[in-house]
């Protein structure tokens, strides 16, 4: 198998597949929440050296048939690369269903729509995209492009057939902002629903806490005050209450950060998680996952 540069890091849904690098950390690597790749710098691998890892993981697990490509934003590779890589990773898993990444709306807006139909036709099927919030300020609070941009990105994806795994994070904009965060992300994805939906919790790391505190306190005009479970699940019962795309979502909160693991398709499954929100409000902290298991 490769030699991992670490740390590795994938969504929960990649947890059985085949992990590729071809990239090391994060292009973008400014979101004030985000530790994950704060260690590295962003470099593109030799196609060459991704290719000897291909190959390896070929002569160990041949039968692997989906494949996550890492680090960070691996779907900002230019085209061709990605092409390639494809052709190799076919060439040496004949049961190849399907190649991920992780995306950012800046490399989703970066290709057209008939560009992204020829990755997703070379098996690039499905992209990972960090919404977090609707909310324009808070966006900007925690340093992410605006709203218009997340809105645009999904409408790209959608016009090119590419799906879109997307997450928010549950208690992002502190006590104070948590609803009309909720609000404004609701009514983004009922704009431009994504094909999976999936939220976190916030959780900070120790090595950026205070830089997120810091710029939250100067963009939002006031200090954040964490959100308690109980005002998370407040914040999940409002997303899922406001949520009527036009299409269907599958909807998971099953990411280890979760309080509470939830499975559904919105909206047809709203009253059944309502109800089971509604519980563990009501059992107070009784039926949710203790914090000792919680984890980024």
């Amino acid at each position: 198998m490769p030699d991992y540069d670490l740390p590795l890091w994938r969504p929960p849904s990649e947890g059985d597949n085949l992990i590729i690098q071809a990239t090391l950390g994060c292009r973008f690597n400014r979101c004030t929440f985000c530790s994950m790749y704060k260690t590295k710098v962003y470099t593109e691998r030799p196609l060459d050296a991704v290719f000897a890892d291909i190959d390896r993981a070929a002569r160990v697990w041949p039968q692997a048939h989906r494949v996550f490509l890492a680090d960070g934003d691996a779907y900002g590779l230019p085209t061709e690369t990605l092409l390639a890589l494809s052709a190799r990773l076919k060439d040496r898993f004949a049961g190849l269903q399907r190649i991920t990444a992780y995306a950012t709306p800046f490399n989703l807006l970066a290709r057209s729509a008939d560009e992204i139909g020829t990755l997703r036709r070379a098996g690039f099927t499905l992209v990972y995209l960090g919404i977090e919030t609707g909310l324009d300020r808070l966006l900007q609070a925690v340093g992410k492009g605006p709203a218009r941009q997340m809105e645009a990105a999904l409408a790209r994806s959608r016009e090119s057939g590419l799906k879109v795994s997307a997450t928010v994070i549950l208690g992002l904009g502190g006590r104070a902002h948590g609803q009309e965060h909720i609000e404004a992300t609701a009514a983004l994805i009922n704009r431009q629903p994504p094909t999976y939906l999936s939220t976190l919790h916030l959780m900070l790391a120790p090595e950026v806490a205070a830089g997120f505190f810091d710029r939250h306190a100067q963009r939002m005009g006031q200090p954040f005050e964490p959100a308690c479970d109980r005002d998370t699940l407040q914040e999940l019962r409002r997303l899922v209450e406001c949520l009527a795309p036009p299409t269907p979502v599958i909807f998971r909160s099953n990411h280890a950060s979760n309080a509470l693991p939830l499975a559904g398709t919105l909206p047809k499954d709203r009253a059944r998680l309502l109800t089971v929100i509604d519980a563990a409000i009501a059992a107070n902290a009784e039926t949710l996952r203790p914090r000792w298991l919680r984890g980024l």
